[in-house]
């Protein structure tokens, strides 16, 4: 009668066990307390061309998919503040910096971001850079076989009273007037002014968008343009005659970082894993594919290994200044170097 009995429990268990099953679905392994783990909602600032390429390769690798919602930079820290149910915000360290001020992001601690030097990221690891896009001297390689003396500094460049140069306007682009902020914050503001009124005499244009210059500088258009590495390297990808020139006294540059969201703890491993695979080779060699070249953050890395440029210098100094006070250098660079 005992082995009878131990025989219905066993059924028992497993008509149970079959039941139980068949309800629970299929994905259930992907979700954590009904979250979708196979998903992340992610703000940003950038091109929505850019991010549509990580986040198609990584859902390919990795079989997550990532949202990325466009916004401004205004946008998404009043989103992050308000109505937030954001994974991780992917832009540029301006805005990660304000997001990290208002505590909207958890600090991220892995082998992987570890290794990325200081200067690319926040100090309490509440964000970590994954790429960046120097300021460069863009030079057309006709004009550089002419001459006999190649400026290398600002204070050359501004001294030179014959090269055609190229430039993107300050108003136009974060990264032209961030060159302006940061030059300033290194040189001071009128050491800094000084340069641009040496350079403005020899401007062919002040270009409303980032790849004019290179494109003028690549069509002899210009002789060097003050452009950023990322579309001066497609250029040359595209067989435009042109050499890139660091400043020996330094440069800006555009650091673009992510940072976790404080809003979901749930899913905050799955955008750990997404964080640290923006600092991979994958991550790199898929926007390359797509003819954006920024250069990595990750000294791990093979893309940071083979960039040529060992002698990029970037500025020291980094300051934070107040929206009044950009509001103020570009108003007085417009009074007084470009319309005076």
């Amino acid at each position: 009668m005992r082995r009878y009995t131990i025989s219905l429990l066993i059924g028992f268990m497993l008509i149970l066990a079959a039941v139980a099953g068949a309800a629970f679905p299929v994905d259930a392994d992907k979700k954590i307390f009904g979250v979708p783990q196979n998903q992340l909602l992610a703000y940003t600032t950038l091109p929505a061309e850019t991010v549509a390429i990580l986040s198609e390769t990584y859902e390919r690798e990795k079989n997550v998919r990532v949202n990325f919602v466009p916004l401004s930079a205004n946008e998404l820290i009043q989103n992050l503040r308000e109505k937030s149910t954001a994974d991780l915000i992917l832009t540029d360290s301006q805005t990660l910096n304000a997001a990290a001020d208002l505590n909207l992001l958890t600090p991220h601690f892995s082998e992987t971001n570890d290794a990325v030097k200081n200067n690319f990221k926040d100090e309490y690891d509440r964000w970590i850079g994954v790429w960046y896009d120097p300021i460069i001297f863009c030079i057309n390689r006709d004009y550089l076989r002419k001459i006999n003396f190649v400026p290398s500094t600002w204070e050359e460049l501004a001294a030179d009273k014959k090269a055609r140069i190229g430039i993107t306007d300050f108003l136009a682009a974060d990264a032209s007037s961030n060159l302006m902020f940061q030059m300033i914050g290194n040189f001071g503001d009128a050491k800094t002014y000084e340069i641009l009124s040496g350079i403005h005499p020899r401007v062919v244009q002040y270009a409303k968008y980032l790849s004019n210059p290179v494109r003028q500088a690549g069509m002899g258009e210009a002789d060097i343009s003050i452009a950023v590495e990322s579309e001066t390297l497609r250029y040359i990808q595209n067989h435009y005659p042109l050499k890139i020139i660091y400043p020996e006294d330094g440069t800006a540059c555009i650091i673009t970082g992510v940072g976790i969201s404080t809003t979901d703890k749930k899913k905050n491993p799955v955008a750990a894993k997404f964080a640290d695979w923006l600092l991979s080779d994958d991550a790199q060699i898929s926007l390359q594919k797509n003819g954006f070249y920024f250069l990595s953050t990750n000294p791990q890395s093979l893309a940071y290994k083979t960039f040529a440029g060992k002698n990029l210098v970037l500025f020291k100094n980094n300051p934070q200044f107040t929206e009044q006070q950009r509001h103020n250098f570009l108003d007085f660079w417009v009074k007084n170097v470009r319309f005076k």
